[in-house]
This record gives C-alpha cells, sequence and structure tokens, in this order.
C-alpha cells in the first residue's frame, strides 16, 4: 500500500520546500525586527524598558518565531518526500534533526512569553523591585538565546545530511551539497562556541555567514525553478 501523504510528485514536493522557506524566512524577519533588536545584551533596565515600550511588537515577535517553526515543519516534509529516492533513511533523519531543532526553539519561546508577562504589571508581580524583574526578563532572554544555540547544533546535523544527499543525487547540482555542508559547519561551530564560552569571537560566525546564505538560498531558488521537473517520487 502506498503512503498517500508522501506519494506526490516530486515537483509539488520542490515548490512546498520553498514555500516552508519562504514562510521561515517572513517568520524570522519579524522575530529580528520585534524581539532581537529590543534586547540588548547587559543591559537588564533598557531591555525590560525597550519591550515595556514595544509590548505588543514584542509577542508579534514571538509570534513571528512560531511562524518560522511552521515553516521549517512544511520543509522538512518536502525535503524528505523530494530526497527519498536518493537515501530514504537518511531523508528521514534529516528531516527528524530538524523538527529536533523546532522542538527546542518552540521550548526556548516560553522564556520570551515569561518574560512579557514578567513586564506586565499584574498585581501579583507587586512583591518584586523593578531591577529584579528587569534582571530576571534579562535572564529569560539569554536562556531563550541558549535554547535557540541548542537548536542551531541538531539543525547543523540537518544541513550536513541535507547537503550529503544533494551531493550524492546526481539531479542537484553537487556545489549546492558542498555549500550546504559548509554552512552546517558554521552553524555547528558557532553554537557548541557560543555554549562554551559567552566571549565567542563573533568573527568565526561572520566568516560562515556567506556559505550560509548563499548554500541555503541557492538550494530553495534550485527546488523553486527546476527541482522535480518530469520526475514523480514513488
Amino acid at each position: 500500500m502506498t503512503n498517500r501523504i508522501t506519494d506526490i510528485p516530486q515537483r509539488q514536493a520542490a515548490i512546498v520546500a520553498g514555500i516552508g522557506f519562504l514562510i521561515t524566512l517572513i517568520g524570522a524577519v519579524i522575530a529580528t525586527i520585534y524581539v532581537e533588536n529590543l534586547i540588548v545584551p547587559g543591559d537588564a533596565a533598557i531591555t525590560a524598558n525597550n519591550i515595556i515600550a514595544s509590548e505588543g511588537k514584542f509577542r508579534v515577535g514571538i509570534f513571528g518565531w512560531l511562524i518560522a517553526i511552521f515553516g521549517d515543519m512544511v520543509r522538512a516534509w518536502a525535503l524528505y518526500v523530494f530526497f527519498k529516492q536518493v537515501n530514504k533513511s537518511l531523508a528521514l533523519l534529516a528531516a527528524w534533526f530538524m523538527l529536533v531543532h523546532d522542538a527546542i526553539l518552540g521550548s526556548a519561546l516560553v522564556n520570551l512569553v515569561l518574560g512579557s508577562l514578567l513586564l506586565s504589571g499584574a498585581d501579583y508581580l507587586a512583591v518584586f523591585e523593578p531591577n529584579q524583574l528587569h534582571s530576571l526578563v534579562l535572564l529569560l532572554a539569554n536562556g531563550f538565546n541558549s535554547g535557540f544555540q541548542i537548536g542551531l547544533f541538531f539543525f547543523s546535523f540537518h544541513l550536513c545530511i541535507l547537503g550529503y544527499l544533494v551531493y550524492k543525487s546526481g539531479f542537484v547540482p553537487r556545489i549546492l551539497g558542498i555549500l550546504l555542508i559548509v554552512a552546517s559547519s558554521g552553524y555547528l561551530i558557532n553554537s557548541v562556541g557560543k555554549l562554551l564560552s559567552e566571549n565567542f569571537p563573533e568573527i568565526i560566525w561572520t566568516v560562515f555567514t556567506l556559505p550560509m546564505i548563499i548554500g541555503e538560498s541557492a538550494l530553495i531558488l534550485w527546488l523553486a525553478f527546476k527541482g522535480g521537473k518530469g520526475s514523480t517520487v514513488g
């Protein structure tokens, strides 16, 4: 018996993967504008005041991360369908690494929700001094960032396996696979480095930024315009 969920034209899977990536990109941009830009590392008071002044936008930013997670899940499924003919087990493993990344990111988002609640001005928070609340909010923001880095640790393995599948496929340009593997190394080094040291040099992240952007974007563009034309996943 065939599995109707994954037995779809490869071209459709490629398009869905592109749509998933676009959804993720939109969500991440919203989150960066309305969440990341409000958090000032090491300054609890400014961070708290930024969030209080832009409470609505902060919550929209949290929702942006949810949008990004949804896009990731769509993309993980579509990429599995597209690459399962290359190696079904590895394609499934790559999808699972993406989903683990999303589960960790989703859990880390609770920190931002709690931070927003601490600044809500509710009566039960009157037992805390303002500076105590501000410090707790920054602590929770740091907790989210740490969770984000842990998620990237697993995402790096998703990209590495995906790069291998691209390289071995024979129907996707191999250069894209190489770029994805290089990008996965960047995510892994950055994730481990920031988890092990607060003074991890940002220059290392900068060095890998270009292959990260080019690798993921080029694959999605290839999938959107050329992926699966004239072929079907069975």
